[in-house]
């Protein structure tokens, strides 16, 4: 099948959805949740009782933060919430886009965690980040990261993984790619080679996703009104000396 770059397919929020508890396990998750939890808990300066994940996929994400805060998560594949309610059914989910939505509540905490890669224009990233700051207390903390970084992307980034559950393998490869480094999108590109029973079928899928320059990040949150603190990211499952910058942002009492 011919992929043609500028076509966003996403077909991993729809039809190969279910695949999504096999190549990216809920367990991964935990270590990274954590941790996103303890800081919020330190950084925040109120009681954080409630969270509003907005982009939550799968709810992986979601497994763990449960267990510290009442959680509200939102998404807009109707696909991963499927599977998020199957594997919490005690958060609250909601579908919606984090660019536009309006709960008419406000929370403790407000996290945007590897979906923030999906929004693709600058004008998008701020009203993201207005969002954000609206569904928020003020004292509280809202956490994001920044995955990718204008003149810093790795161009043609290709890695492979294989995954099995019950009579399903999954070689799941990934190529990142930047066809004009002077705009504000990648391209990433998945192949998969899902094997049932030792049938063979091969998948194939594009997305688009959004890159930036750290102080566009950094200057859009603070026109916002957050005092934001910019610190490493690392994990267990990354090479030495491997990184990324997460944003801790607290709005103003």
């Amino acid at each position: 099948m011919k992929i043609l770059s500028g076509k966003d397919e996403r077909r991993l929020y729809s039809d190969l959805a279910w695949t999504w508890p096999i190549i990216s396990p809920v367990k991964d998750y935990i270590e990274e949740t954590e941790l996103f939890s303890k800081l919020i808990k330190e950084h925040s300066k109120i009681e954080v009782k409630t969270l509003l994940h907005l982009g939550c996929g799968g709810g992986h994400n979601d497994y763990t933060f449960k267990k510290h805060f009442k959680v509200t998560s939102l998404d807009i594949s109707e696909d991963m919430l499927t599977l998020a309610k199957k594997l919490n059914p005690e958060v609250n989910y909601q579908y919606g886009d984090m660019r536009t939505m309006q709960l008419g509540g406000k929370y403790d905490a407000v996290t945007i965690l590897d979906s923030i890669n999906y929004i693709k224009t600058v004008e998008n990233l701020q009203r993201t980040f207005i969002i954000a700051y609206e569904h928020l207390k003020p004292g509280g903390v809202f956490l994001t990261l920044v995955e990718q970084i204008a003149g810093q992307f790795k161009q043609n980034n290709t890695t492979h993984s294989i995954h099995s559950q019950s009579d399903v393998e999954i070689t799941f490869i990934e190529n990142y790619y930047d066809p004009d480094p002077t705009d504000t999108n990648y391209e990433a590109t998945f192949t998969y080679l899902i094997r049932v029973g030792g049938k063979l079928e091969v998948h194939t899928d594009h997305h688009l996703c959004g890159i930036f320059k750290l102080k566009t990040w950094l200057g859009f949150l603070k026109a916002t009104g957050f005092e934001v603190k910019q610190v490493k990211f690392t994990h267990s499952t990354f090479a030495k000396g491997e990184s990324y910058p997460m944003l801790i942002c607290v709005k103003p009492l």
